[in-house]
C-alpha cells in the first residue's frame, strides 16, 4: 500500500469533517484517487471506510425518531435500500474511463450541493410543497445517487424532506442518518461481493474515521457552527478543484 500516512490522515479529517457538519467523502475518495486506487475501486472502498461512523450515527439518534405524517418510516427506508442498491450496481458497471471522466463533475455538484443545498431548500420551500408519492420517489432517486456517489446525500434528502413536511431538526437528522446509513450499508453489501474494496486501504481510513469522528464531535461542537461549515466548503472546494486539475490539465 503506497501513502499510508496520506490515507490515514484523510480518515482522519473525513471523520472530524462528517461528525462536525458532513462532507467527508470529498476527502477520502479524492485522496485515494491521487493515492493510485482506480475510480470506482476508491468510491467504493470511501464507502466502506466511513460506513461505520453512519452506523453509529444512526445508533446515537435512535431516542430522536418522529414519525413523518401521511408516509411510513418503513416506505422510505424501503426506498432507500433499493435506491441504494441500484446505484451501486451502477457503479459496478460503470468502466473505470467513463468515471474518471464523470467523477469531477459528481464532485462538483456534491460539493455544491453541500453549499447552498440548505439555502435551495429553504428558497423552495415558500413555493412548494410535495406529497407522499413524490417523497417517496425523490427518495428512491437520492439512494441512487447516493449508492452510487453519496457526495452531500444527507444536505440533498434534508432539503427534498422540507418540502413535504417541518419537523425539528433533530428528528429530521435521526431519520436521515438512519436512511443514508441504510443505503450506504447496501452500497457496502454489493461492494464487497463484487470484490472492489482495496482492504488495506479502506481498513485504515475506516480505524482513523472512527477516530476522527470521535474527538471530532467532542471538540467541533465548541465551535461556531458557521465557520465550521465554511471551513468544510473551502476544503470541499479545494479538493474539487484538485481533481479537475488532475483530470483535464
Amino acid at each position: 500500500m503506497e501513502h499510508p500516512f496520506l490515507i490515514f490522515f484523510a480518515g482522519l479529517l473525513a471523520g472530524v469533517m462528517n461528525s462536525a457538519a458532513g462532507g467527508g467523502s470529498f476527502v477520502t475518495l479524492p485522496v485515494l484517487v491521487f493515492a493510485g486506487v482506480p475510480s470506482v475501486i476508491a468510491n467504493a472502498s470511501s464507502t466502506v471506510a466511513l460506513f461505520p461512523g453512519s452506523f453509529a450515527g444512526a445508533w446515537a439518534y435512535r431516542h430522536d425518531f418522529v414519525p413523518f405524517e401521511g408516509v411510513s418510516i418503513r416506505a422510505l427506508w424501503v426506498a432507500s435500500v433499493l435506491g441504494g442498491l441500484a446505484g451501486a450496481l451502477l457503479l459496478l458497471f460503470t468502466p473505470v474511463t467513463t468515471f474518471d471522466r464523470i467523477f469531477p463533475w459528481l464532485l462538483l455538484f456534491g460539493t455544491l450541493a453541500f453549499t447552498f443545498g440548505r439555502q435551495a431548500g429553504a428558497a423552495l420551500r415558500r413555493v412548494v410543497h410535495i406529497g407522499p408519492a413524490v417523497l417517496l420517489f425523490g427518495q428512491f432517486v437520492l439512494a441512487i445517487y447516493g449508492g452510487y456517489f453519496g457526495g452531500a446525500v444527507g444536505i440533498m434528502t434534508l432539503a427534498v424532506w422540507s418540502l413535504f413536511f417541518n419537523a425539528n431538526i433533530n428528528a429530521m437528522n435521526a431519520a436521515k442518518t438512519l436512511l443514508v446509513g441504510s443505503m450506504n450499508a447496501t452500497a457496502v453489501v454489493c461492494f464487497v461481493i463484487a470484490g472492489k474494496v482495496w482492504w488495506p486501504q479502506a481498513l485504515v481510513m475506516m480505524a482513523s474515521a472512527v477516530v476522527g469522528g470521535y474527538f471530532g464531535a467532542h471538540y467541533t461542537r465548541k465551535l461556531p457552527q458557521d465557520k465550521v461549515r465554511l471551513g468544510i466548503t473551502l476544503l470541499t472546494f479545494l479538493m474539487t478543484a484538485a481533481v479537475f486539475y488532475r483530470t483535464y490539465r
